[in-house]
């Protein structure tokens, strides 16, 4: 059964909230992308729309929203997600897994999108 550990951030407030999840809690988020919507009654948080914003699989490789599937790529980056070049224009080779999240996925961050009344 797979496991996460949630990190939901509020935008207003600026603070953010751990939680984790697993078992048929963390079900819901198997398949899902990044830029995709969550219900908060999933994880407890009732009355708030989630959107996942980005993830890091077991290994500590991040989550690329432009590399599809749940793979790891070897990509060609020249900044972004994964890689943060110190030269303007270098580019590098640098590992990244796909946008989608799978059970090797380890820690999700999530945004409130908003609170419904």
């Amino acid at each position: 059964m797979p496991k996460f550990k949630l990190t939901v951030s509020e935008p207003e407030s600026g603070k953010s909230k751990s939680l984790e999840v697993e078992g048929v809690k963390a079900v819901p988020f198997i398949g899902k992308r990044i830029g995709e919507t969550v219900e908060g009654s999933v994880i407890e948080l009732s009355g708030l729309t989630l959107v996942i914003t980005g993830a890091s699989d077991k290994d500590g490789f991040p989550l690329r929203p432009n590399v599809r599937g749940g793979v790891k790529k070897q990509t060609l980056l020249s900044g972004g997600v994964g890689y943060n070049p110190r030269v303007r224009g270098l580019k590098k080779r640098k590992t990244v897994r796909g946008n989608t999240i799978t059970d090797e996925v380890v820690q999700i961050n999530l945004k409130v999108a908003k609170a419904q009344k």
